[in-house]
């Protein structure tokens, strides 16, 4: 698969950014897909939930919350894990902690055990989504990663937005647990297709003195100003997500008047939105740098954030299609730019990264859940929408000022060369 032999892989220098095989996008999306999936499957049953444990919503949202927090701390720790042990051994053994989790849930009979063990099945199904982010960096290079990414991710979402529906249907028809049936066979489904097809493919081969060790990788990759400028615009392009997320309920339902069926409606166009901007870099990222990608996604971000501000102060998006018109454009963007600053950002250090792609989500979903209840107070605690859109404005224009913290250019084009002929080095 993809030039790569044995059960120890090398990765061969000539045969690397082929298209992937059908084989290989698969597994990429279903490593990918495990931990979200999982997560959006279980929401349609949170009200049954509540009712059948004779407990308020607010405590059976934990199971959502605190899932949130498992995928945040594992990414931390599988990703440094998959570089030093390699991305089979770390992959296989989350999966297995997020069946045995998932069989757990099946049997619990209250609900603190339910939440326990919901923690515990992120913390095992979120090492896809780290260590496929450096799988992907080990068969590409730098300029065609933030497409594969875009790729793997377009994939995945069709599957993530029919998630909800699949749970609803589930639980309807025969209850809660038969979600957990549907989630653990799903995920020995996924350990068994990564156990027989899946080769390593870390940089194992790499002299130890090259490859250095965990505190080594940190202090590489915090020493580098391309790093810390790709993660902070990374993280702040998935804020303007979570901050409308959180605050996107509370305005159409509360504010406007809406039913949360018509709210479901409308958020799905920013779903289909994300979808179209990472087919549109799928396209474009073999003909153009990851950093014009991004550029361009910040402009779309920042003209849709500007336009929603200017609404919002006119008093025009009172009516769902004037606020999420706009947000598609912000969302159409937000890919572009989500996919190429993670690219970027696990470029730095080639043989670090896991670590860089675990850094990277740590950070994502533990600011994103600040974010997420910030948006949801400015939603539920004014009358109009435009304390939310002036949070998105300047979040928007944060992100651009992380890219700006990658100038002077020669500094930027400087270490991309050094990132160069450390993969050349590191195939030879």
């Amino acid at each position: 698969m993809h030039g790569i032999v044995g059960r120890y892989a090398t990765i061969d220098a000539s045969r690397r950014d082929l298209p992937p095989s059908k084989l290989l996008l698969l597994l990429l999306v279903l490593m990918n897909g495990a931990a979200p999936i999982a997560l959006y499957i279980f929401v349609p049953a949170l009200p049954v939930l509540a009712s059948d444990f004779g407990s308020d919503i607010s405590v059976a949202q934990m199971t959502v919350s605190l899932y949130m927090v498992g995928l945040a701390c594992s990414q931390l720790i599988m990703g440094p894990l998959s570089d030093r042990f390699g991305r089979r051994p770390v992959l296989l053994g989350g999966l297995a902690l997020m069946v045995a989790a998932s069989i757990g849930c099946i049997f619990a009979q209250t609900l603190p055990q339910l939440i326990g063990l919901r923690f515990l099945q992120a913390l095992g199904g979120a090492s896809g989504m780290v260590i496929s982010r450096a799988i992907i960096r080990d068969l590409y290079s730098r300029d065609r990663v933030g497409g594969m990414l875009s790729l793997v991710i377009a994939v995945m979402m069709i599957a993530q937005m029919l998630s909800p529906l699949a749970g609803g249907v589930i639980e309807t028809a025969f209850g809660w647990r038969a979600i957990f049936y549907a989630v653990t066979a799903g995920a020995i489904v996924v350990a068994a297709a990564i156990t027989l097809a899946l080769p390593e493919t870390s940089r194992r081969s790499a002299p130890a003195a090259q490859r250095g060790g965990f505190g080594t990788d940190l202090r590489s990759l915090f020493g580098s100003r391309a790093f810390i400028g790709y993660v902070l615009c990374q993280v702040l392009a998935s804020a303007i997500i979570f901050i409308f997320a959180g605050g996107g309920p509370y305005v159409v339902v509360t504010q406007m008047g809406r039913s949360s069926a018509e709210y479901g409606a409308w958020f799905a166009s920013s779903g289909f939105a994300y979808l179209m901007g990472n087919v549109f870099c799928v396209k474009f990222s073999p003909r153009h740098s990851l950093d014009r990608l991004i550029w361009f996604g910040l402009g779309l971000q920042i003209a849709g954030a500007l336009l929603n501000l200017a609404w919002g102060i006119l008093g025009w998006n009172q009516v769902p299609s004037w606020l999420f018109g706009t947000h598609m454009i912000i969302m159409f963007g937000n890919a572009a730019v989500m996919a190429n600053a993670a690219a970027g950002a696990i470029s730095i250090r080639p043989q670090a990264a896991g670590t860089a792609s675990g850094l990277m989500g740590f950070t994502q979903f533990g600011f994103g859940s600040l974010c997420s209840q910030a948006g949801a107070w400015l939603g539920g605690h004014f009358a109009t929408p435009l304390p939310l859109n002036i949070a998105i404005f300047g979040t928007a224009l944060a992100c651009a000022s992380a890219m700006i913290f990658l100038v002077p250019r020669r500094n930027l084009i400087a270490t991309e060369e050094l990132i160069e002929k450390a993969e050349e080095e590191t195939l030879v």
